[in-house]
């Protein structure tokens, strides 16, 4: 799910204004740099600002860019918290089968099905589906349920 952008920004990322400002402020901190102690608090933020400097211009030149991974972060926090729950699998085979599931899951979820229905049908369906047509089963080629319907 994307967030919302700031109003006024396009697909184009920030106005022209604003680049402006934000390519002045590394001229500024690139010059405040020279003039500091190498060890300074100030320094070292400087210096950290501009080291991540080139993403920063990234972000500002493509507006479909996050400016952090927040929502990656929470796609994969179900397998971060299931860690230790994944030793027990039993053996490799059912570690790998749960991780198919897990998958499967993750996959639903990201289509915008319910993935408890979605294994449903697909067991109820999968053994008289024909194995050459198996990835019509495959979460990004089922249609989601309408919002309409709710």
């Amino acid at each position: 799910m994307r967030r919302a952008a700031p109003t006024g920004w396009g697909k184009r990322g920030y106005s022209r204004r604003s680049v402006s400002v934000t390519f002045g402020r590394e001229i500024r901190g690139r010059s405040h740099l020279a003039k500091l102690s190498k060890k300074s608090d100030t320094a070292t933020a400087i210096r950290y600002a501009l080291g991540r400097w080139t993403a920063l211009r990234r972000y500002c030149d493509n507006g479909a860019l996050e400016i952090d991974n927040n929502p990656a972060e929470r796609a994969i926090r179900a397998v971060a918290l299931g860690r230790k729950n994944y030793l027990f699998a039993g053996s490799d085979a059912g570690g790998e089968r749960a991780a198919a599931i897990y998958s499967l899951i993750g996959s639903a979820k990201l289509n915008g099905l319910d993935p408890e229905a979605y294994l449903r049908d697909i067991l109820d369906r999968i053994a008289d589906h024909p194995i050459n047509r198996i990835t019509e089963l495959l979460p990004w080629n089922i249609a989601a349920p309408s919002t309409a319907a709710k």
